[in-house]
């Protein structure tokens, strides 16, 4: 494996070299070759596309397709551009509003959270900590599921962590932000909470995009354990290569939200985002693969905890 990697490490490198206008052209390229020759998921996102707009027409729902494969390959030689980009690049690359007021809640000793979803270019967020002004010393923990194949997963890890950004497995995070509390280190925690969760771990159904969907609620428990100030990250993409960051405050006080609060405020923001330009949404994860019914059948809650069904007592 390390041989491997090495070699598909300074494969990606070199290309990571090349400039910007190349790595388009590129990407221009490879779109023919992923929707007309490959054409991956196609039928995955066109399902996730229909039935979150009923009311768009075929045309136009042709033309958020195409935007959205178009994005998605401009999407993978920016990540690759990680691996050798430099500081001053990426500030030319990514705008951060909004983080004097993170800053604010480290000025008085308050760590912080951003929430944000699988839109325009997530993993940009890793870079974050480059753009602290009173707080360059300030950690931005991204929270990530390994990938089971440990070549990539190394390789995706060499790009968010190439400018200082901490990648912590999902399951470590809790007792990892509690070590930096003691050491009283400020952080800027990242929340990808869209994701799809395992039928043991769904507490809560919202709607979202039109649909009955089950989402994760553990991010926003670890929030009120460690009282952050909570942000929400909403991306745009006003050109190729370009994109703002806001962070929206949402509360500093997340224990005196209702529960679930913050994870509904966040999908609402989430949608309205995805509305005003579906193209930079990641269309082709099939979302709403598990169904409210399929859950009532075959789990029940109990004591808060999602307990398999027994179908011959439950009957």
């Amino acid at each position: 494996m390390n041989l491997v990697y090495k070699m598909l490490h300074v494969l990606c490198y070199a290309l990571s070299r090349l400039p910007f206008s190349v790595l388009y052209a590129l990407s221009d390229c490879n779109y023919f070759v992923v929707y007309y020759l490959l054409r991956y998921r196609r039928k995955t996102v066109w399902q996730n596309l229909t039935s979150s707009f009923p009311e768009k027409d075929k045309r136009e729902l042709k033309k958020i397709q195409h935007g959205f494969y178009h994005f998605l390959c401009d999407y993978f030689v920016e990540t690759l551009k990680m691996l050798s980009i430099t500081k001053e690049e990426m500030l030319q690359h990514i705008e951060f509003h909004g983080l004097d007021v993170v800053e604010q809640c480290f000025d008085e000793g308050q760590t912080c959270a951003g929430i944000l979803g699988h839109y325009c270019n997530w993993e940009y967020l890793a870079t974050t900590n480059i753009a602290f002004k009173r707080h360059p010393e300030g950690i931005t923990p991204l929270i990530y599921h390994p990938i089971s194949n440990k070549i990539l997963d190394q390789l995706f890890l060499d790009m968010r962590q190439s400018l200082g950004g901490v990648c912590i497995p999902k399951n470590e995070i809790l007792r990892k932000l509690i070590t930096y509390r003691r050491e009283k280190r400020m952080t800027l925690t990242g929340y990808i909470s869209d994701q799809s969760p395992k039928w043991q771990n769904i507490h809560l159904w919202i709607d979202f995009l039109g649909h009955d969907t089950p989402v994760f609620t553990g991010g926003e428990k670890i929030m009120r354990k460690m009282n952050d100030a909570v942000f929400y990250l909403r991306l745009q993409r006003p050109s190729r290569g370009h994109y703002i960051v806001n962070f929206e405050l949402i509360t500093r006080e997340p224990a005196s939200m209702p529960e679930n609060e913050i994870t509904k405020i966040f999908f609402k923001r989430l949608e309205q985002d995805i509305r005003r330009d579906p193209r930079y949404y990641l269309w082709s994860h099939k979302r709403w693969k598990r169904t409210h019914e399929e859950f009532d059948r075959r789990f029940k809650v109990v004591d808060g905890k999602v307990m398999p069904r027994d179908t011959e007592n439950d009957s």
